[in-house]
């Protein structure tokens, strides 16, 4: 036992689990074990109620709350409120696929092309148009919801009706900065180098495009699919606010519906369905990724050989 820390009438063994304790948190090496249990609390608050909202879409009785014993009723056995048999349910999940899918094939060609077409504009035009398309993916959704509705049901009325079409334009404009982002990232990693040695051998600035940059951005492309798509299933705003009669609304707005008044384990269900096929759209655009990227590896691994 040391003079001070007899002096101090502290015994020396408090004195080292002190100096112990103190020594873990200055190492900057330790594990971080705060940071671990944050992450799983995070983790375990986001994904347990969803996984009630699953388990419950099974239940045998109307309660969403009560366990009443496990049922398929819900998904199909019920006669008229069942999943595949309440034409609302079917109806707002068709027109939810329908709006996600077509969302995709607009707004992320649309945006890899504005993206590129950014990366190669010079000048304050070029920093203009890059601000726009960052101001709406920061802009609050609901403040381009309603300022589409007032646009189609005054400006434009007539022109464009509020409902699918309506919809589909306004996803679009809120979706297209996903790819931008995503693939103008991508272009800033990569150079002109690539091109130009391309253009340098002969081919074309189309075929350089075409051949060499298309290709090298696809993973940040396949990323966007991802993004568009998952977004666009869970879309509630901006397709609220565009919604026309009831068959253009899709489950989002129809769960929102439904909580307000007393809905049924069928929602439960429906919205099971939408994030089954939002994991296996992501799932599907990673293994497409896995393979592109393996399928070019092994192509760089024949080209050193050679």
């Amino acid at each position: 036992m040391s003079e001070a820390t007899i002096a101090r009438g502290q015994p020396a063994e408090t004195g080292g689990i002190v100096h112990r304790a103190t020594g873990w948190f200055r190492n900057p090496w330790r594990r971080p074990r705060v940071l671990q249990a944050v992450t799983y609390l995070y983790l375990a608050w986001t994904i347990v109620p969803v996984v009630i909202a699953i388990v419950f879409s099974f239940n045998s009785g109307r309660s969403r709350s009560t366990w009443q014993g496990f049922s398929m009723r819900w998904w199909y056995q019920d006669e008229f409120n069942s999943l595949w048999t309440d034409e609302a349910l079917r109806s707002a999940m068709s027109q939810t696929f329908r709006l996600s899918v077509i969302t995709v094939l607009i707004a992320v060609p649309l945006g890899t092309l504005f993206a590129i077409g950014v990366d190669r504009w010079r000048g304050r035009p070029a920093g203009v148009a890059n601000f726009s398309m960052l101001f709406s993916f920061v802009i609050p959704e609901i403040i381009l919801g309603t300022s589409l509705f007032l646009l189609f049901s005054n400006l434009l009325q007539g022109a464009v009706r509020l409902g699918t079409t309506a919809q589909v334009l306004g996803l679009v404009t809120y979706q297209m900065s996903y790819p931008f982002i995503v693939v103008r990232a991508r272009l800033l990693s990569i150079g002109p180098e690539y091109e130009e040695a391309a253009m340098d051998l002969g081919s074309t600035p189309s075929q350089a495009l075409r051949r060499v940059l298309i290709p090298l951005l696809g993973p940040a492309i396949l990323a966007s699919v991802a993004l568009v798509f998952a977004d666009s299933v869970d879309n509630f705003v901006t397709v609220r606010y565009l919604s026309g009669q009831a068959p253009s609304e899709p489950l989002s707005v129809k769960i929102y519906a439904a909580a307000r008044a007393s809905p049924t384990p069928a929602v439960n269900a429906a919205a099971t369905v939408m994030l089954v096929a939002t994991l296996t759209a992501i799932g599907a655009v990673w293994m497409i990724y896995r393979k592109v990227m393996g399928q070019r590896g092994d192509e760089l691994t024949a080209i050193t050989e050679l």
